[in-house]
C-alpha cells in the first residue's frame, strides 16, 4: 500500500555514526513515486551513506526507513523492492551480456522463455540489441554501464539506486548517458535515486534535487528552484557559480552592498541585518561606466564558447561576469543588476 501523497521512500530522523562521528545528522526526506531524485553534495557529505541506508546495505544508529508506508529497517537488501547500480558496475567478467542481465531472473527460477523475453526487452531499452553473446570484458565503459543498468532493471524494482554511475566515463559519454538515463526512467516510470557531486548532472536529469553538506540536508527542490532560489550561500555557491558579497538589509526591498543601495525583491529581514548577497555571473549586465551601478576594471577575460567569462575588480570585490560581449583587459566598465537578480540570504551558520 502506497502513501496517499505518493511517497515511496521515507527517511525519518536517520542518524548514522562512524567512530563517534555523525555522518548523517537526523536526516528527514520523502521521495515520491516515479520521480528522478538526485542527492547532490561534495565528497563526505553523506549522500552515499543515505543511499546505502535506503538499499539496506547499512543500518542507521537511530531513525526509521519506510517503503510505500511500511517500516523496512530490518528488511535485508535482497528482500527490498530496490536495486542498485554502483560506480564500478560490479558485472560478472566471466559471463556474457545476456547471462549478466539474466542472472537475477535465473536465481528466481523464472522459465527460460520468460527470461529470454525480459532480457530482450532490456537490451532494447538500453540500446544494446545484438550484444547478447558479447563478453562484458570486451565492451566499452559506456556499454558496460548499460549492461549494469539493464541487469538492475530486469528485476522490475520499484526504486533504482544509482551511486555515481557515470563517474568513470568521459565527458561526451556522460552527457549521452545522462539523457539515456532520464529517458529510461521516464519510459519505465520507476523511481530513480541518484548520487552525484556533479551539479550540472543533477540539474540536467532530476525532478528533485537534495543538496547535502556535512550530514545535513541543506535544501530540497526542483533544479530551477535550487538554482534561482538557493536557501543559503553554500547552496548558491555549490549549484553553479555565484558572486557572494556581504551586505546589509536596510529595510524590505532595499539592500546595501559594494558601497551603494540597491532595490531588491526580498523582504522579512531585520532592519540593518548583515546578510549574504548572491548574484549569478550571467545576471550582471556590462554597460558604460556612466550607466553602471558599480564600476570596475576588467582584470581577465576567458572565451567559454557560449559567452566570455570576465573578472571585474572593484577594489573591495572581484566580480565574476558572464557576457556575450567581450571587454578588453584594463578597460573601465559599469555593471548593472536588476532587482529580481539580487538574492538575499541570512548569513550562513553552517560553516
Amino acid at each position: 500500500m502506497e502513501n496517499n501523497n505518493g511517497t515511496i521512500v521515507s527517511l525519518k530522523d536517520i542518524v548514522v555514526e562512524f567512530d563517534g562521528e555523525k555522518i548523517l545528522k537526523s536526516i528527514n526526506l520523502d521521495i515520491k513515486d516515479k520521480e528522478f531524485v538526485t542527492l547532490l553534495g561534495p565528497s563526505g557529505c553523506g549522500k552515499t551513506t543515505t543511499l546505502r541506508i535506503i538499499g539496506g546495505f547499512l543500518n542507521a544508529d537511530s531513525g526509521d526507513v519506510y517503503f510505500a508506508g511500511e517500516r523496512i529497517n530490518d528488511v535485508p537488501p535482497h528482500k527490498r523492492n530496490v536495486n542498485t547500480v554502483f560506480q564500478r558496475y560490479a558485472l560478472f567478467p566471466h559471463l556474457n551480456v545476456y547471462d549478466n542481465i539474466a542472472f537475477g531472473l535465473k536465481l528466481k527460477k523464472m522459465p527460460p522463455n520468460e527470461i529470454r523475453n525480459k532480457v530482450k526487452e532490456m537490451l532494447k531499452l538500453v540500446n544494446l540489441e545484438g550484444y547478447e553473446r558479447r563478453s562484458v570484458a570486451k565492451l566499452s565503459g559506456g556499454q558496460q554501464q548499460r549492461v549494469a543498468i539493464a541487469r538492475a532493471l530486469v528485476n522490475q524494482p520499484k526504486v533504482l539506486l544509482l551511486d555515481e554511475p557515470l563517474g568513470a566515463l568521459d565527458l561526451k559519454l556522460r552527457k549521452e548517458m545522462q539523457i539515456e538515463l532520464k529517458r529510461i526512467q521516464q519510459s519505465l516510470e520507476i523511481t530513480f535515486i541518484y548520487v552525484t557531486h556533479d551539479q550540472e548532472e543533477a540539474l540536467t536529469m532530476s525532478d528533485t534535487v537534495v543538496v547535502m553538506k556535512d550530514g545535513n540536508i541543506m535544501q530540497v527542490g526542483t533544479p530551477v528552484d535550487i538554482y534561482n532560489e538557493p536557501v543559503n550561500a553554500f547552496v548558491a555557491d555549490f549549484i553553479g557559480e555565484s558572486n557572494i558579497i556581504s551586505g546589509m538589509m536596510r529595510r524590505d526591498f532595499l539592500v546595501e552592498f559594494a558601497g551603494k543601495e540597491f532595490e531588491c525583491v526580498d523582504m522579512g529581514f531585520d532592519r540593518n541585518e548583515i546578510v549574504d548577497v548572491v548574484i549569478r555571473p550571467e545576471d550582471i549586465e556590462i554597460v558604460p561606466t556612466i550607466q553602471g551601478q558599480i564600476e570596475g576594471v576588467v582584470e581577465s577575460v576567458i572565451f567559454k564558447g557560449v559567452h566570455y567569462e570576465m573578472v571585474i575588480d572593484t577594489l573591495d570585490f572581484k566580480w565574476l561576469v558572464h557576457s556575450t560581449k567581450c571587454e578588453e583587459v584594463g578597460t573601465n566598465v559599469g555593471m548593472k543588476v536588476a532587482p529580481m537578480d539580487i538574492h538575499i540570504m541570512h548569513k550562513s551558520t553552517e560553516e
